[in-house]
Protein backbone atom coordinates (compact mmCIF):
# COMPACT_ATOMS: atom_id res chain seq x y z
CA UNK A 1 0.00 0.00 0.00
CA UNK A 2 1.30 3.57 -0.73
CA UNK A 3 2.28 5.69 1.60
CA UNK A 4 0.48 8.97 2.38
CA UNK A 5 2.05 12.20 2.00
CA UNK A 6 2.28 12.38 6.11
CA UNK A 7 3.78 9.16 6.84
CA UNK A 8 6.57 9.47 3.71
CA UNK A 9 7.77 12.74 5.68
CA UNK A 10 7.11 11.16 9.27
CA UNK A 11 9.72 8.57 7.66
CA UNK A 12 11.79 10.71 6.25
CA UNK A 13 12.47 12.53 9.80
CA UNK A 14 13.00 9.22 11.65
CA UNK A 15 15.42 8.55 9.22
CA UNK A 16 17.55 12.17 9.50
CA UNK A 17 16.94 11.09 13.38
CA UNK A 18 20.28 9.14 12.90
CA UNK A 19 23.12 9.40 11.41
CA UNK A 20 23.23 8.52 7.48
CA UNK A 21 26.77 8.00 6.30
CA UNK A 22 28.99 11.12 6.68
CA UNK A 23 26.19 13.62 7.07
CA UNK A 24 22.60 13.77 6.85
CA UNK A 25 21.23 12.58 3.98
CA UNK A 26 19.45 15.29 0.75
CA UNK A 27 18.32 12.48 -1.13
CA UNK A 28 14.86 11.42 0.89
CA UNK A 29 13.49 15.18 0.47
CA UNK A 30 14.94 14.85 -3.19
CA UNK A 31 12.43 11.85 -3.77
CA UNK A 32 9.36 13.30 -1.76
CA UNK A 33 9.27 16.62 -4.19
CA UNK A 34 9.78 14.68 -7.44
CA UNK A 35 6.82 12.67 -6.06
CA UNK A 36 4.85 15.52 -5.53
CA UNK A 37 5.95 17.29 -8.91
CA UNK A 38 4.33 13.76 -10.22
CA UNK A 39 0.41 14.52 -8.53
CA UNK A 40 0.13 18.11 -9.71
CA UNK A 41 -1.62 19.82 -12.43
CA UNK A 42 2.13 22.20 -14.22
CA UNK A 43 -0.20 24.93 -13.78
CA UNK A 44 -1.03 24.60 -10.16
CA UNK A 45 0.45 27.41 -8.71
CA UNK A 46 2.02 25.38 -5.69
CA UNK A 47 3.69 22.75 -8.44
CA UNK A 48 5.17 25.53 -9.76
CA UNK A 49 6.84 26.31 -6.50
CA UNK A 50 7.93 22.30 -6.18
CA UNK A 51 9.64 21.97 -9.30
CA UNK A 52 11.60 25.61 -8.64
CA UNK A 53 12.26 24.32 -5.12
CA UNK A 54 13.51 20.69 -6.24
CA UNK A 55 15.95 22.59 -8.37
CA UNK A 56 17.30 24.37 -5.90
CA UNK A 57 17.26 21.76 -4.03
CA UNK A 58 19.06 19.01 -6.18
CA UNK A 59 21.45 22.09 -7.06
CA UNK A 60 22.77 22.18 -3.58
CA UNK A 61 22.93 18.66 -3.11
CA UNK A 62 25.28 18.17 -5.93
CA UNK A 63 27.11 20.80 -4.06
CA UNK A 64 27.24 19.47 -1.09
CA UNK A 65 28.87 16.04 -3.11
CA UNK A 66 30.95 18.22 -5.21
CA UNK A 67 32.84 19.30 -1.88
CA UNK A 68 31.83 22.93 -2.38
CA UNK A 69 30.82 23.14 1.13
CA UNK A 70 33.73 23.00 3.97
CA UNK A 71 31.07 21.06 6.46
CA UNK A 72 28.92 18.84 4.32
CA UNK A 73 27.12 17.33 7.61
CA UNK A 74 25.91 21.01 8.29
CA UNK A 75 25.23 22.24 5.07
CA UNK A 76 23.04 18.98 4.61
CA UNK A 77 21.28 18.87 7.69
CA UNK A 78 20.53 22.85 6.87
CA UNK A 79 19.31 22.06 3.76
CA UNK A 80 17.29 18.95 4.84
CA UNK A 81 15.28 21.51 7.81
CA UNK A 82 15.11 23.84 5.71
CA UNK A 83 12.89 21.29 2.99
CA UNK A 84 11.27 20.02 6.11
CA UNK A 85 9.32 23.10 7.06
CA UNK A 86 7.93 23.03 3.36
CA UNK A 87 7.07 19.43 3.08
CA UNK A 88 5.47 19.93 6.72
CA UNK A 89 2.64 22.52 4.70
CA UNK A 90 2.12 20.52 2.52
CA UNK A 91 1.15 17.63 4.45
CA UNK A 92 -0.64 20.20 6.86
CA UNK A 93 -2.92 21.45 3.82
CA UNK A 94 -3.38 17.57 2.52
CA UNK A 95 -4.75 16.78 6.44
CA UNK A 96 -7.51 19.35 6.13
CA UNK A 97 -5.29 21.50 8.67
CA UNK A 98 -4.28 24.78 8.21
CA UNK A 99 -0.44 25.63 6.73
CA UNK A 100 1.66 28.17 8.28
CA UNK A 101 0.57 32.00 7.61
CA UNK A 102 3.82 32.37 5.15
CA UNK A 103 2.19 29.37 3.31
CA UNK A 104 -1.62 30.10 3.28
CA UNK A 105 -1.73 32.58 0.55
CA UNK A 106 0.28 30.49 -1.85
CA UNK A 107 -2.08 27.63 -1.30
CA UNK A 108 -5.41 29.45 -1.34
CA UNK A 109 -4.50 31.36 -4.59
CA UNK A 110 -3.05 27.90 -6.23
CA UNK A 111 -5.56 27.50 -8.87
CA UNK A 112 -6.03 31.54 -9.82
CA UNK A 113 -6.75 31.79 -13.40
CA UNK A 114 -5.25 35.56 -12.70
CA UNK A 115 -1.86 35.35 -11.27
CA UNK A 116 1.11 34.52 -13.52
CA UNK A 117 3.63 31.04 -12.91
CA UNK A 118 6.24 34.10 -11.99
CA UNK A 119 4.23 35.26 -9.10
CA UNK A 120 3.31 31.87 -7.83
CA UNK A 121 7.32 30.75 -7.80
CA UNK A 122 8.33 33.99 -5.90
CA UNK A 123 5.39 34.04 -3.12
CA UNK A 124 6.73 30.13 -2.18
CA UNK A 125 10.61 31.26 -2.49
CA UNK A 126 9.62 34.07 -0.13
CA UNK A 127 7.35 31.99 2.43
CA UNK A 128 10.49 29.40 2.31
CA UNK A 129 13.04 32.47 2.82
CA UNK A 130 11.31 34.33 4.66
CA UNK A 131 10.19 32.57 7.27
CA UNK A 132 11.10 28.97 6.99
CA UNK A 133 14.90 29.52 6.62
CA UNK A 134 15.31 31.29 10.07
CA UNK A 135 13.59 28.09 11.61
CA UNK A 136 15.42 25.91 9.80
CA UNK A 137 18.84 27.19 11.27
CA UNK A 138 17.82 27.27 14.54
CA UNK A 139 16.80 23.46 13.89
CA UNK A 140 19.97 22.91 12.69
CA UNK A 141 21.86 24.35 15.48
CA UNK A 142 19.60 22.23 18.08
CA UNK A 143 20.44 18.95 16.06
CA UNK A 144 24.12 19.68 15.57
CA UNK A 145 24.53 21.46 18.95
CA UNK A 146 25.46 24.37 17.70
CA UNK A 147 24.99 27.96 17.24
CA UNK A 148 24.21 30.36 14.23
CA UNK A 149 27.64 31.91 13.87
CA UNK A 150 28.87 28.35 13.53
CA UNK A 151 26.40 27.70 10.34
CA UNK A 152 27.54 31.43 8.75
CA UNK A 153 29.58 29.90 5.52
CA UNK A 154 26.97 26.99 4.73
CA UNK A 155 24.15 29.59 5.44
CA UNK A 156 25.82 32.04 2.96
CA UNK A 157 26.46 29.65 0.28
CA UNK A 158 23.43 28.18 0.35
CA UNK A 159 22.32 31.63 -0.10
CA UNK A 160 24.38 31.95 -3.05
CA UNK A 161 22.59 29.22 -5.32
CA UNK A 162 19.48 30.19 -4.36
CA UNK A 163 20.25 33.56 -5.90
CA UNK A 164 21.76 32.51 -8.93
CA UNK A 165 18.43 30.00 -9.51
CA UNK A 166 15.80 33.02 -8.75
CA UNK A 167 17.50 34.74 -11.80
CA UNK A 168 17.46 31.85 -13.80
CA UNK A 169 13.59 31.39 -12.55
CA UNK A 170 13.14 35.14 -13.53
CA UNK A 171 14.54 34.56 -16.89
CA UNK A 172 12.41 31.28 -17.46
CA UNK A 173 9.02 32.51 -16.15
CA UNK A 174 9.17 36.15 -17.02
CA UNK A 175 7.66 37.03 -20.54
CA UNK A 176 9.96 38.29 -23.28
CA UNK A 177 10.95 42.06 -23.35
CA UNK A 178 7.96 42.80 -25.81
CA UNK A 179 5.57 41.74 -23.42
CA UNK A 180 6.88 43.13 -20.06
CA UNK A 181 6.29 46.75 -20.32
CA UNK A 182 7.21 49.15 -17.16
CA UNK A 183 3.77 49.96 -16.70
CA UNK A 184 2.89 45.99 -16.12
CA UNK A 185 2.09 45.40 -13.22
CA UNK A 186 4.20 42.49 -12.64
CA UNK A 187 7.26 44.51 -13.10
CA UNK A 188 6.74 46.55 -10.42
CA UNK A 189 6.42 43.00 -8.44
CA UNK A 190 9.55 41.91 -9.42
CA UNK A 191 11.19 45.01 -8.05
CA UNK A 192 9.58 44.96 -4.62
CA UNK A 193 10.91 41.74 -3.91
CA UNK A 194 14.28 41.36 -3.05
CA UNK A 195 15.27 37.53 -2.44
CA UNK A 196 18.68 39.61 -0.78
CA UNK A 197 16.81 41.68 1.79
CA UNK A 198 14.88 38.44 2.49
CA UNK A 199 18.14 36.20 3.16
CA UNK A 200 19.24 39.17 5.26
CA UNK A 201 15.77 39.10 7.15
CA UNK A 202 16.49 35.36 7.65
CA UNK A 203 19.54 35.28 9.00
CA UNK A 204 18.59 38.23 11.71
CA UNK A 205 15.54 36.24 13.02
CA UNK A 206 17.81 33.05 13.29
CA UNK A 207 20.05 34.66 15.31
CA UNK A 208 16.90 36.34 17.28
CA UNK A 209 15.53 33.10 17.62
CA UNK A 210 18.33 31.68 18.88
CA UNK A 211 19.15 34.40 21.67
CA UNK A 212 15.75 33.75 22.50
CA UNK A 213 15.22 30.33 23.05
CA UNK A 214 15.55 30.60 27.04
CA UNK A 215 12.25 32.38 26.53
CA UNK A 216 9.69 30.07 24.88
CA UNK A 217 6.96 32.61 25.07
CA UNK A 218 8.73 35.27 23.55
CA UNK A 219 10.46 33.08 20.90
CA UNK A 220 6.81 32.12 20.47
CA UNK A 221 5.41 35.76 19.58
CA UNK A 222 8.53 36.47 17.61
CA UNK A 223 8.45 33.15 15.44
CA UNK A 224 3.91 33.97 14.85
CA UNK A 225 4.90 37.57 14.11
CA UNK A 226 7.37 36.72 11.21
CA UNK A 227 4.86 34.00 10.26
CA UNK A 228 2.26 36.66 9.68
CA UNK A 229 4.45 39.36 8.72
CA UNK A 230 5.85 36.78 5.43
CA UNK A 231 2.23 35.62 4.71
CA UNK A 232 1.03 39.31 3.99
CA UNK A 233 4.68 39.66 1.63
CA UNK A 234 3.11 36.81 -0.05
CA UNK A 235 -0.66 38.17 0.00
CA UNK A 236 0.45 41.10 -1.99
CA UNK A 237 2.90 38.98 -4.40
CA UNK A 238 -0.02 36.71 -5.32
CA UNK A 239 -2.37 40.23 -6.35
CA UNK A 240 -4.17 38.77 -9.22
CA UNK A 241 -2.60 40.72 -12.65
CA UNK A 242 -4.61 39.71 -15.65
CA UNK A 243 -9.10 38.92 -15.70
CA UNK A 244 -10.04 35.08 -15.56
Amino acid sequence: MAQTPVAQTQQIRQQQAGELGPFVAVDPVVDRMRALRGTWHPADGVGVFNRVYLTVTEEIGHAIEAGTFADRRAAATLDVRFAQRYLAAVDAVATGAPPPACWRPLFQYRSHPGVRPLQFALAGINAHVGHDLALAVVDTCRTLECAPGDLEDEFDRVGDILVLLEERIREELTPGPDLLEIADPLTHLLGAWSLDRARDGAWLAARSLWQLRGLPELAGEFTERLDRSVGLVGRMLLTPLTRP
